[in-house]
């Protein structure tokens, strides 16, 4: 049996809070944290929800080391 997302409490969080406030990203920026900590506390690729940051941030690396 496959092991559960050790994130997905928090994005089950941020689908709540998303819905509850019309999907205004804004207004869950506090929940967002929450899940980006969480994805922080394990290795790359532990957690599938987490890949989207991970793209994030090697996207970010990447550019900061393209010369202009």
């Amino acid at each position: 049996m496959p092991q559960k997302d050790p994130c997905q409490k928090q994005a089950c969080e941020i689908q709540k809070c998303l819905q509850a406030n019309n999907y205004m990203e804004s207004k869950c920026q506090a929940v967002i944290e929450e899940l980006r900590k969480c994805c922080a506390r394990y290795p790359k690729g532990r957690s599938l929800i987490c890949s989207g940051f991970e793209k994030e941030e090697e996207e970010k690396q990447t550019l900061k080391h393209t010369p202009q």
